[in-house]
């Protein structure tokens, strides 16, 4: 499986930790950058590019690192196709990819030592989407919403 990898600076150690890591597990790793270490780096052109390269690479998944994983989640899901989930523990990990067939984790570098962190992205890539009927219908909400930026309307109370 190709996993695309891209960090800011906050990530930058956890992110060349993981390249090595994951090739070493199997997976065919792609680094998205930043190619080398810069503390005024701003994280959402790599977001974004990790996002349009796993959307446009299907069966792939993308991991996205900065200092929390807060606003690598939020730049990446702005990327039509990209539901990224944020990690903090293994049952999120999990949970993202089983119930929201995530395709991007988000990790917070400066949240976790390099083998919590790594966990949490093994974790993540090993899932499964359960296929689950109500997992599926949910994702196709917010896939219909996400296209036609029209509410749906409430359930009567």
């Amino acid at each position: 499986m190709r996993v695309y990898l891209g960090s800011d600076h906050a990530g930058y150690e956890l992110k060349v930790h993981l390249a090595g890591a994951l090739g070493l597990q199997g997976y065919e790793v792609v680094d998205i950058g930043p190619a080398k270490f810069d503390p005024e780096d701003d994280y959402p052109v790599f977001c974004f590019h990790t996002g349009a390269r796993v959307v446009a690479d299907p069966g792939s998944l993308g991991v996205v690192i900065g200092g929390s994983g807060n606003g690598e989640q939020i730049a990446a899901n702005k990327v039509p196709g990209v539901r990224a989930a944020l990690a903090w523990n293994l049952d999120t990990a999990r949970l993202g990819r089983e119930h929201n067939d995530a395709n991007i984790v988000a990790v917070g570098a400066r949240q976790h030592t390099l083998d919590e962190a790594t966990a949490l992205v093994t974790a993540f890539l090993s899932t499964a989407f359960s296929g689950s009927e109500r997992h599926a219908r949910r994702i196709a909400q917010v896939l219909d919403y996400d296209t036609t930026r029209v509410l749906p309307p409430l359930p009567d109370a």
